[in-house]
């Protein structure tokens, strides 16, 4: 089986990017677990749901089919029940409510049990907040991403600068702060390095230059 590589880390880390990247490097098959949790958020939203309401969220994700599709130029299509909302999920009030929602411990269960299914043959770049410790801690390669929280802060408003939303830089830290405290807290499946992870600090660091540390990492633990 080829290697699992997981990468955590808190928002804005450059989880994504650089998974999505290592992923295309090695020829493995990228999911984003986050964009999972996303989507639930963004159906609960439309539900008028809130995590404030454990039952009904459990019982809806139940009632709905989350899918991640592998897309040409990389990252992945996020379908609910066939509907494409890929793009609609990349706000910071659902990235806000999917961090609520996933406190809930039956939720996480669930997306769990979801993600190692996905998981199961190997070949896979997989990155969130638990996948090192709690979704697959027995991973060939596990990495924890860090950088600053300014720099975070930064890096998000440009995001959403360059989708058109406007958000200012204080703000974004402010609930980029409340959301690291609140996954890094939680009762279940807290956000953390294993004992067996490598840190790698992003900030001050290109795109290629974190790639190219992580893939070195790849190489130290496996064959790949």
């Amino acid at each position: 089986m080829r290697p699992r590589i997981a990468i955590d880390g808190p928002v804005s880390a450059g989880k994504s990017t650089i998974a999505r990247l290592v992923a295309q490097r090695l020829g493995f098959t990228y999911i984003d677990t986050g964009a999972m949790y996303r989507a639930f958020a963004w159906t609960a939203q439309r539900r008028g749901l809130s995590s404030a309401q454990p039952e009904e969220a459990v019982r809806l994700l139940g009632e709905v089919e989350i899918r991640l599709l592998p897309r040409h130029e990389g990252g992945n299509q996020v379908l609910v029940d066939g509907a494409d909302i890929t793009d609609e999920i990349r706000t910071p009030e659902i990235g806000q409510l999917a961090s609520q929602l996933s406190e809930i411990p039956a939720v996480r269960v669930r997306m769990v049990a979801l993600q190692q299914e996905m998981a199961r043959d190997g070949g896979v770049v997989m990155e969130g907040r638990d996948i090192q410790t709690v979704v697959l801690p027995d991973a060939e390669v596990k990495i924890f991403l860090i950088a600053p929280a300014e720099e975070r802060a930064r890096r998000r408003c440009l995001e959403l600068q360059q989708r058109g939303l406007a958000y200012d830089l204080d703000s974004v830290l402010v609930e980029l702060q409340a959301r690291d405290l609140r996954d890094s807290t939680r009762a279940h499946s807290p956000l953390k390095a294993a004992p067996d992870a490598v840190t790698v600090d992003t900030g001050g660091l290109t795109i290629a230059q974190v790639v190219d540390r992580v893939l070195t990492v790849v190489l130290e633990k496996t064959d790949a």
